[in-house]
């Protein structure tokens, strides 16, 4: 490995602002060379295999909802109005009293209880129509590329010998899972997938009107600044901007 290569790698760690950078010697960083690489190149088998790896990291470290709690037999009504997305969505409910949803990339869907408790059926269909958004657009995507990268950073992650990812300890998949859950997606990512949570449920002939509500709940949470959506615009604007999209009747 050059000298060259090694100090770009340092500059990438930088720039990244990966946190435990600071404490690696250039070896680990040398070492971690090939992952980091395989990180900005991760083809779409990559990213569905480490989104899989993740939401069954997670789901290990949640209580799931059976199938004959009431938030399942909740979740199934709300998903069928949800229908035709593109994604193969595969949705779960964690019995917590948080207030969240996400979505992986492979289609890996999951809602807190704490959340279902303080929305309606067309509020939180909302809510997962902007997850599900993100993935069909491809920010889930671009997301894993950063955690892996993280992770790869954190650590030398060995290439396996036939090109594909690393394979992942059960602590880094559990690394990854947690940036994949506390991602932070740019303004117009949001906005995206605001709209197409919109279209989703107006192609589904669904109410529209729980986006803007959802909206409005999560706005009062902690003051507005609930780490759910935290972004800009806020959740307020952002229920007015459906709203309008409402009155217009588009």
């Amino acid at each position: 490995m050059t000298k060259v290569l090694s100090l770009t790698l340092l500059s990438t760690c930088a720039a990244a602002l990966i946190a435990g950078c600071a404490g690696s010697n250039v070896n680990g960083l040398v070492d971690a060379g090939g992952s980091l690489f395989k990180a900005a190149t991760l083809s779409d088998a990559d990213v569905k295999t480490l989104s899989e790896q993740a939401c069954a990291e997670s789901d290990k470290e949640n209580k799931i909802a059976p199938a004959n709690s009431p938030y399942t037999k909740r979740l199934t009504a709300i998903m069928a109005g949800l229908k035709d997305s593109g994604v193969p969505v595969q949705a779960k409910v964690y019995l917590t009293k948080d207030v969240n949803a996400w979505a992986m990339a492979n289609g890996c869907v999951r809602v807190y209880s704490g959340l279902m408790d303080m929305m309606n059926n067309d509020e939180v269909r909302g809510v997962l129509g902007h997850e599900i958004g993100h993935v069909a657009l491809g920010h889930s995507k671009s997301q894993m590329q950063v955690a892996y990268t993280a992770v790869a950073a954190r650590g030398a992650l060995a290439a396996s010998a036939n090109g594909t990812v690393a394979a992942l300890s059960q602590s880094q998949l559990g690394d990854l899972s947690e940036k994949l859950i506390n991602a932070q997606f740019s303004q117009a990512q949001e906005t995206a997938a605001d709209d197409y949570s919109f279209d989703l449920l107006t192609k589904n002939k669904a109410n529209r009107q729980g986006l803007v509500t959802a909206f409005e709940k999560l706005a009062k949470l902690d003051g507005g600044k609930s780490g759910m959506f935290d972004s800009h615009p806020g959740s307020a604007d952002r229920a007015k901007r459906m709203q309008s999209r409402l009155a217009k009747g588009s």
